[in-house]
């Protein structure tokens, strides 16, 4: 009796259509390795050296080209934001309305004059005596008083004097200064110091 024995044919394999060229590409990559280290040889040291710093340059380049690109975007955004806000106009007569009402009315003259008082004990100036004059505002809400104190003492405490109350009293202003020295040799002089206290004469 014969037996047929069927012997099943290898199946076939299939080959991508693209095997040919991922062939291609690996044979190439195999053959840039050597060639990059043979180039890398014939640069030596020095040569290595300074192409790893053209990519370092390029890589730096390349990050702060980007950063700025950010930085400009974020720029404009706000830009575009401020064009978008609404504005706040102030008129003048609203500023001028604004800084009267920063000002001292005369219920306050009694702890200005004390301010006054103070800043001459600091610059070391002695007011033996002073008068104050009110003037009444003919029109607005501003009045002011005159401050005037005849004192005798050393140029710099002088200055120190009107400095000190400039800086410490708003309100203030000098109105008048006049300095008298009797001999070239005298450390002290003979001043008279006239201040100016702008006030609101009524509430706004």
């Amino acid at each position: 009796m014969i037996q047929v024995i069927e012997v099943a044919s290898p199946p076939t394999a299939v080959v991508p259509a693209g095997s040919t060229t991922l062939r291609q590409l690996r044979k190439a990559a195999t053959g840039l390795v050597p060639h990059a280290q043979y180039q890398l040889s014939r640069l030596g040291p020095a040569g290595v050296t300074g192409a790893a710093a053209t990519l370092a340059a390029v890589i730096l380049g390349s990050v702060a080209l980007l950063s700025l690109r950010a930085a400009n975007q974020d720029l404009n955004a706000e830009i575009s934001r401020a064009q978008h806000r609404p504005r706040a106009t102030v008129t003048p007569e609203q500023g001028l309305i604004k800084v009267v009402a920063q000002l001292p009315t005369r219920a306050a003259i009694p702890a200005i004059l004390s301010q006054v008082l103070q800043q001459a004990d600091a610059a070391g100036v002695q007011l033996a005596k002073g008068q104050y004059t009110y003037n009444v505002a003919s029109a607005g809400a501003v009045a002011r008083y005159e401050l005037d104190f005849p004192l005798k003492a050393q140029y710099p405490g002088v200055r120190e004097f009107i400095n000190r109350t400039l800086t410490n009293i708003p309100s203030a202003g000098l109105y008048k200064l006049s300095i008298e020295r009797k001999a070239i040799g005298d450390t002290q002089v003979n001043a008279d110091v006239r201040f100016v206290i702008f006030i609101r004469d009524r509430q706004p």
